[in-house]
């Protein structure tokens, strides 16, 4: 192929496709009919000159090349947007769209109310929160500033440290009349009832930062931070919390004298410093959480 796509149209449906694992699911998700996505697939196959899909009874199954184009076309992706968010304003304006990518419990818990006093201020400022623990998010511009618990090491990146974030052992006062608290670290490895996730997460984090082994009798796991605070908060153990978040739901804090600290900082792409509204987000979000 000697010349570019007709319509960046038919590479969404594309991505679409591959991300929810079936044409009707991609058609439905995108609000056009199964048969105008089977179109726009054929069309970009015949564009290409190869075969994406094959066609199977349970819908389109990628075929090797299919799977192996995914890479460059999320790339593609993502340079489109940053396109379209460097158009969005000027480069001196105090309007348009700055992108950012957090832990999906700052993107609950903590930003909406962070962003909606930045945007009292800058009303012409539009923000896209991604929910991520990558830390490629901001090299391959798929986002404009990042919110991590892991200092960059990257050069091509402007990282500001925020106060770190204290953490906790917590549990419900209704969990814990049934189930009292253990007296002692090693009680709690052995005996408690505990709530964890997978180690991309922020309680492995914890453990990491202090050189502890996690406890051994997990009853709840997940690998989502949100849904954690959510089982801590339901009674069905004891976990690591945030005690910002175990101030406001009440939770009780079991062996108070263990104490965990991570790092927080707040990071952007040094070439997006030029543009005013990229760096008046991340001056705001450096203030609001340092």
């Amino acid at each position: 192929m000697n010349q570019l796509l007709s319509s960046w149209d038919l590479v969404k449906v594309y991505l679409m496709v591959m991300r929810q694992g079936s044409l009707s699911s991609a058609a439905r998700v995108m609000g056009i009919s199964q048969p105008t996505a089977r179109r726009q697939i054929e069309a970009l196959e015949a564009e290409l000159g190869v075969t994406l899909f094959t066609r199977a009874p349970s819908g389109l199954l990628p075929t090797e090349q299919g799977t192996s184009l995914l890479a460059q076309a999320e790339a593609a992706e993502a340079a489109l947007g940053a396109f379209q968010r460097g158009a969005s304003g000027g480069a001196s304006g105090e309007s348009g769209t700055v992108r950012i990518t957090c832990p999906e419990i700052y993107g609950v818990e903590i930003l909406p109310k962070i962003l909606s006093e930045l945007m009292r201020d800058y009303p012409g400022i539009r923000t896209e929160l991604v929910l991520s623990n990558r830390v490629d998010d901001l090299l391959n511009r798929e986002a404009d500033i990042a919110v991590r618990m892991v200092a960059p090491k990257q050069e091509a990146l402007l990282a500001r440290k925020v106060k770190p974030v204290p953490f906790g052992f917590y549990a419900t006062k209704e969990f814990l009349k049934s189930h009292p608290a253990p007296k002692t670290y090693a009680e709690l490895v052995e005996q408690g009832r505990f709530i964890s996730d997978d180690r991309r997460h922020l309680t492995a984090k914890a453990f990491q930062a202090v050189k502890l082994k996690p406890p051994q009798n997990i009853v709840f796991k997940t690998d989502s931070d949100l849904a954690q605070l959510a089982a801590i908060r339901a009674g069905l153990g004891i976990g690591v919390c945030q005690v910002r978040f175990a101030a406001a739901t009440h939770l009780v804090r079991v062996l108070p004298e263990m104490n965990f600290n991570l790092e927080s900082w707040i990071v952007m792409h040094e070439d997006l410093k030029p543009m005013r509204r990229v760096r008046l987000v991340f001056d705001h979000l450096v203030k609001a959480l340092g």
